[in-house]
């Protein structure tokens, strides 16, 4: 039986491909385009990329009202489009950076450039429930810091037992009418400094040892059942909000073996954004692990572009 071989459709070179459409690659795009740069991005399993999933976003400047997440970023990509960026649908399925130009396929086509800049964030590990995708930014959230606000004298529910977790009971304890944390384990696995500081707080309580089996409400959220470890009893708790803290996800596995990653598979760059390749930037949640926020992406992505657009002009200069 003869060998059935992968295809790839060949295409022109380009300048320079982004890899993600969340906030840091389009913020990118914007910079690049407007250099003179020829940009192309592919778009990634998620186009808009986590705030596709978020409902109000209030902490974005230069918007006075409130915005829908998808709302925000379909204008940042109508602003990228307006200047002529190419966008290419799909995800990258593999990658070769070790030689130039750098070769990205996606599908069955193989796209080349001068540079890259990997915008491909990451992605907040879910507790795998059908009742979460469904309430997902209806009362179920990923990020303390981005919606705690719209759950002001609220009960909440916040999962984990990390430094994530204890983090955001704390912050939303300054927001919520009530916090509690549920965890599988009978103790923190949080840091002594940050755990000091969430024992000290009296809206706080915990549910140890213990589950969330499923998130109650048909269009919001409006409790979770529980489940206890040691006993097996399953009881309800009412509240307005879930936030999952149950740790991210990078999403890097494609560039093991051609991008230096840390520990926690999050890419390594020095001065700001640069990887361990010549010619190969890294912005946003792909490279943070601390703030995880649209501007700090956005932010990124603009010093990405402008060393990206530094290194080709000096490959063109030698």
């Amino acid at each position: 039986m003869p060998l059935k071989l992968k295809i790839l459709e060949s295409v022109q070179l380009s300048k320079l491909i982004i890899l993600g459409s969340g906030p840091a690659g389009l913020a990118a795009a914007i910079y690049t385009t407007r250099a003179g740069v020829e940009t192309k991005i592919v778009e990634g399993p998620t186009p808009g990329g986590q705030l596709m999933f978020t409902s109000e976003v209030e902490n974005y400047p230069g918007f006075p009202e409130p915005i829908m997440g998808p709302e925000l970023m379909s204008l940042m990509r109508r602003q990228v489009e307006r200047l002529g960026v190419e966008f290419i649908p799909g995800n990258v399925t593999s990658v070769n950076f070790t030689k130039r130009p750098f070769e990205i396929n996606v599908g069955k086509t193989a796209y080349k450039a001068d540079s890259v800049i990997v915008a491909t964030g990451a992605s907040a590990k879910q507790l795998g429930l059908e009742s979460e995708r469904r309430l997902r930014g209806k009362g179920v959230s990923y990020c303390a810091t981005c919606d705690g606000f719209f759950f002001k004298d609220k009960n909440v529910v916040v999962v984990g037992g990390g430094d994530t977790a204890a983090e955001d009971a704390i912050y939303l304890s300054n927001v919520a009418k009530s916090v509690v944390l549920i965890h599988r384990r009978d103790r923190l696995r949080a840091t002594k400094v940050i755990q000091d500081r969430i024992f000290k707080k009296g809206k706080i309580s915990f549910f140890w040892s213990s589950i969330v089996e499923g998130i109650l409400g048909e269009k919001k959220v409006e409790g979770v059942k529980i489940k206890e470890l040691k006993t097996g009893r399953v009881y309800e708790y009412r509240c307005d909000g879930v936030f999952i803290a149950v740790g991210y996800a990078p999403n890097t596995e494609i560039f093991r073996g051609q991008l230096d990653l840390d520990e926690a598979g999050y890419i390594r760059v020095h001065d700001a954004t640069r990887t361990n390749r010549k010619g190969i930037f890294a912005a946003g949640d792909v490279v943070d692990r601390v703030y995880r926020q649209a501007i700090t992406a956005a932010g990124q992505g603009c010093q990405a572009a402008m060393e990206t657009v530094r290194y080709l002009e000096y490959q063109e200069a030698k």
